[in-house]
């Protein structure tokens, strides 16, 4: 008997440190490479000073990061994610800046009953009849700040109105989300090849020739920069207003300037958003980084730290998925957009902001808060999500 306790205390003992030791392993699938790295090295970057708050800790356990490119390439999304699951044993995935790469990622998330975090693309397929016990968003969901934008745009007036956007899934729903509130007539709908086209000289001239009372695009990282500065260019800016979602924040509007100036977007997080995780968040961004944080770095942060609430609410049992999921879901934490709420569908109810670019008495650019123009806003997909 002796001898068995003994036997006992020791396997007890033994198994003391594994315990303290205990890490949790996060994939993070961004674009590091291509058109779009400014964003997902902006969203790695947002991840890292959530850590560094954390003292590279999450729930109270050691965390670990393994980082991906996804190089804005479905197949090699697809890859990455597999590697991450079969090879690194990750306990979490998150990232996935864009639509079409989350969406090639999904299956192997779920088949293998990881966790998956979108921390900027939201296909209405998720957030619909596809939705997913796996995904949680801490972004948004695609349509939602385009059917505050429509509800912008009706409110100044537009009548008649050109949309651009990438042919791709996300540039799709974004214009089917402007049409299902945006009151006028649509006179002009392009989708432009994706992720090739940075040349915008043809669609300019179509916008010329149909003289709308505004444009509206979506493109993000150096699209937008080029689009913008290419409108400048051809002579359309201040004759035809341009709205946009995704061409304007931190990251292009230094390449941008002036051309931006007094451009209205809509976006469910500003930098100048007033609760206290936000404006740590930004001035330790800026700090660290020597730079203004993106919404990219913005919905990466707030990942890193649903994680951190989730892991701490079973406290590091993370072989326990249902508790997890159910952890998930209360949004225990303070984000930078302040408390947030889940719907049904794993996405966030938030509210979302008109913001302006502005220029301060210093001269330098910078964006401002002009209203919340549809608070505590759900998806109009959440009812076809067969989750309660």
């Amino acid at each position: 008997m002796h001898k068995l306790l003994s036997v006992g205390l020791l396997s007890i003992m033994l198994a003391l440190p594994a315990a303290a030791q205990q890490v949790v392993k996060i994939g993070y699938v961004t674009s590091l490479s291509g058109p779009l790295a400014s964003i997902g090295n902006d969203m790695r970057d947002g991840f890292e000073l959530a850590l560094d708050h954390k003292k590279r800790m999450l729930g109270g356990v050691k965390a670990e990061v393994v980082y991906a490119d996804d190089q804005m390439r479905p197949d090699i999304a697809k890859q990455v994610t597999d590697k991450l699951i079969e090879v690194d044993k990750v306990d979490f995935l998150s990232g996935y800046p864009v639509a079409n790469v989350l969406l090639a990622s999904m299956k192997s998330a779920a088949d293998a009953k990881t966790f998956l975090f979108g921390n900027n693309a939201g296909p209405s397929q998720l957030a619909g009849e596809q939705c997913s016990p796996w995904f949680f968003s801490t972004a948004f969901e695609t349509s939602q700040k385009m059917l505050a934008m429509g509800q912008l745009l009706n409110r100044k007036g537009v009548k008649r109105l050109f949309v651009l956007a990438p042919n791709y899934v996300a540039g799709k729903e974004m214009v089917a989300g402007i049409k299902q509130t945006f009151k006028g007539e649509v006179i002009g709908e392009e989708y432009t090849r994706w992720p090739s086209q940075l040349d915008f000289s043809g669609e300019l001239t179509k916008i010329r020739a149909a003289s709308p009372d505004a444009v509206w695009v979506f493109y993000g990282g150096i699209y937008g920069v080029q689009f913008f500065n290419q409108y400048a260019q051809a002579g359309l800016l201040g004759k035809i207003p341009i709205y946009s979602n995704y061409a304007l924040d931190a990251l292009t509007l230094p390449l941008i300037g002036d051309n931006a100036l007094g451009a209205l977007s809509t976006e469910t997080w500003v930098q100048d958003l007033d609760n206290p995780t936000n404006k740590r968040f930004v001035e330790d961004f800026r700090k660290k980084y020597g730079r203004t944080p993106s919404l990219y770095a913005a919905q990466a942060y707030d990942g890193a730290l649903l994680i951190d609430s989730a892991v701490a609410a079973v406290k590091g049992s993370l072989a326990n998925k249902d508790a997890l999921r159910n952890a998930l879901r209360k949004a225990d934490f303070e984000s930078t957009r302040g408390r947030l709420q889940y719907g049904n569908n794993h996405f966030l109810i938030q509210n979302i902001y008109v913001m302006e670019v502005v220029k301060a008495a210093d001269g330098a650019l910078g964006f401002r808060t002009v209203e919340n123009i549809a608070p505590h806003h759900q998806d109009i997909f959440h009812a076809k999500c067969p989750m309660t």
